[in-house]
């Protein structure tokens, strides 16, 4: 995997909103967090438009993104909220220039579109991570994307979780939203999963839903062959007037209860308020014991 270039002061960050509408107020403070580190804050023309719940059409959504990937002087990319959207706009993006000059693409929920879309057609690092309209939720988290930036050491040490089941591995860190990898599966943006760690998390699902989509991903054999698996937030889940009879943890356990990899739940990353940075397409070490580390 190639890591895009670390950034340093004075160095140019543009704001995007591929998906759901945003406004500056609710952006404000990441901004001026940018600005703290000394870097430049670029907003995409098409920042605060409006459709409906869009930030404005597909054809001025993805006029941005194409906009910041082709200026070479832009250093990172980050998107200001998720939502539904960036799956509407990615067929349209050239990503030659990118490829040519990778930079940081920064987000998470709906962004995993890009992030898959990126670490399999272009062999390029990217960046989940807590998003601008977040910033004011954990400070810990906006810290832990600063230092992946700016090319700082990072690794976690976290409580284990009585589902974990204990082994150690290594390789490459993919994933992102459930929703969204199941939504690519089948595309060419679908990730392959073989000998990588697989990141998962989600939020407002149905647990049946939880359910399908594990399934799902297991017959297309996207959970056989993991060097492990690192759960991270699955919040609000919903359950139908009967009851499904299992957590959303219970079932992916479940899912993936005949391979013998590392499996590791509740991970702080994801839709919750801490949401710790991970480098996606970094080779990372992963040990799930008395308590877990995810080294990078």
């Amino acid at each position: 995997m190639t890591a895009p270039p670390c950034l340093k002061k004075g160095d140019k960050i543009g704001i995007v909103a591929p998906a759901r509408k945003i406004s500056r107020e609710e952006i404000q403070l990441a901004i001026d967090i940018f600005q703290k580190w000394g870097l430049k804050v670029v907003l995409g023309k098409n920042l605060f438009g409006s459709e409906n719940q869009y930030s404005g059409s597909d054809k001025q959504r993805a006029c941005d993104m194409q906009e910041m990937m082709d200026d070479s002087s832009i250093r990172a990319i980050i998107s200001a909220r998720g939502g539904y959207g960036t799956l509407r706009i990615i067929d349209s993006l050239d990503f030659k220039k990118f490829n040519e000059k990778p930079k940081w693409i920064i987000g998470y929920s709906d962004i995993t579109v890009l992030h898959s879309h990126i670490h399999q057609s272009f062999e390029i690092e990217t960046l989940h991570a807590t998003m601008p309209i977040n910033f004011h939720k954990d400070e810990g988290s906006v810290e832990t994307l600063r230092k992946c930036l700016f090319g700082e050491k990072i690794s976690y040490q976290i409580d284990a979780h009585p589902l974990n089941r204990k082994g150690k591995s290594e390789g490459s860190l993919a994933g992102g939203n459930l929703s969204l990898l199941y939504a690519l599966k089948g595309s060419k943006s679908g990730i392959s999963t073989s000998g990588k760690i697989l990141f998962i998390e989600d939020l407002d699902e149905y647990l049946y839903h939880i359910d399908r989509m594990m399934i799902s991903l297991k017959r297309a054999g996207k959970l056989s062959h993991l060097a492990g698996l690192v759960v991270g937030g699955l919040t609000d889940m919903k359950d139908n007037q009967v009851p499904f009879g299992k957590t959303a943890e219970e079932i992916i356990l479940d899912a993936v209860k005949e391979f013998d990899y590392p499996v590791c739940f509740g991970f702080p990353a994801g839709h919750q308020e801490k949401n710790l940075a991970l480098l996606f397409g970094r080779r990372a070490k992963l040990n799930v014991g008395k308590n877990v580390t995810l080294t990078f």
